[in-house]
């Protein structure tokens, strides 16, 4: 039902404020706090994509405080959700070893805080998610958002997770959390 669900937190390409493509910075955040939702949602991994080798290793160097050092001693819950991460360099990376792993292409989805025209509402992916066998890979950008050439690329077009205020301009943090939330909610 949703044992075959992957997260993916894009890095680059990204869209800058002025529409120009970049690669954001990865915090310290991006890797251990969406882990933990993933990991609590039963989603299968959570991949961190990003081209820039300096952020990579800054990536290591936390998962190895976490995964090898004190950080685990000191908190295994931690340890045990940081166990789903990887970190790819390109998107096609992670969708080439999810198809590996699943023997098939997954399903992509395209999120974002802005408003768009065709987009599926969370009860309509819900469905689709459980009523299929084909692997999942959620997509959330940072920066200004994901550019449109993976939203091209992408089969369905999630709704932007709203609110009754005018203000929307969540944490990717917590629209990973809300999103799985309606997704899956008590299911898992």
């Amino acid at each position: 039902m949703f044992d075959k669900l992957y997260v993916a937190l894009i890095h680059y390409p990204i869209l800058k404020k002025d529409g120009s493509i970049v690669s954001t910075a990865v915090t310290n955040f991006d890797v251990h706090d969406i882990s933990r939702t993933c990991k609590t949602y039963n989603v299968k991994n959570y991949f961190l994509v990003t081209n820039l080798p300096a952020q990579r290793k800054i990536v290591e160097k936390v998962l190895d405080y976490w995964l090898n050092g004190y950080g685990g001693e000191f908190n295994p819950n931690r340890k045990e959700a940081l166990e789903i991460f990887k970190i790819k360099n390109y998107l096609e990376d992670v969708i080439e070893e999810i198809e590996k792993n699943e023997g098939e292409r997954p399903k992509i989805v395209f999120t974002s805080a802005k408003a768009r025209n065709n987009v599926v509402s969370f009860e309509e992916l819900k469905n689709q998610i459980k009523d299929s066998d084909h692997p999942f890979l959620i997509l959330f950008g940072t920066g200004w958002g994901m550019p449109e050439e993976i939203r091209e690329i992408s089969d369905y077009d999630l709704e932007p997770i709203g609110a009754k205020g005018k203000f929307n301009h969540l944490s990717v943090r917590a629209a990973v959390a809300i999103t799985l939330d309606r997704l899956i909610g008590e299911i898992v």
